[in-house]
């Protein structure tokens, strides 16, 4: 692993241990040649995802463009970041599981919210509003309504013609 202070590319791993979740792993490095300590954490992957999104684009899955945003939704909710990270690790290795290579936008953020919706529901509709794009408080009574359902589907509260939130024209 290169060091991230002086570029040397053979560091020694000091000490290392499971992570919280046991999905991952931390690694104590330090850098022979410059003597600085850093930490590198070691997840498992299943597979390379590719997300096909809405304008057909392919681009690569971003973890951390998935972790951010659930962050957000969970900013100054009672979820500690031990717990934030397992819902992250829960939701990518669901997406993994499915066995395909790709999976669309509207997978990851029905996975997210699904997730969400288990730990905290004021993040869940944080997460709802963006994601759907809501633009009118009817869409917020519609998403608690269909809150009281067992899991979100995307297609209950968006209309298929315009690919929008329902009345939000």
């Amino acid at each position: 692993m290169r060091c991230p202070f002086c570029g040397h590319m053979d560091t020694q791993v000091k000490d290392s241990r499971p992570a919280d979740d046991g999905a991952s792993i931390r690694r104590r490095r330090i850098c022979p040649s410059c003597t600085n300590r850093f930490t590198t954490v070691e997840r498992f992957q299943l597979r390379e995802l590719v997300v096909v999104k809405n304008d057909k684009r392919r681009v690569p899955f971003d973890r951390d463009k998935l972790s951010k945003s659930i962050r957000v939704a969970l900013r100054k909710r009672p979820v500690d970041e031990e717990q934030q990270e397992r819902l992250v690790n829960k939701v990518v290795r669901q997406l993994e599981a499915m066995g395909e290579g790709e999976v669309s936008s509207s997978q990851i953020g029905e996975a997210a919210m699904n997730a969400l919706k288990t730990v905290d529901e004021v993040a869940f509709v944080r997460f709802a509003s963006v994601y759907l794009d809501f633009r009118e408080l009817e869409a917020f009574s519609k998403l608690l309504t269909v809150m009281q359902q067992k899991t979100f589907k995307e297609p209950e509260l968006m209309d298929s013609e315009t690919d929008r939130p329902k009345d939000q024209d």
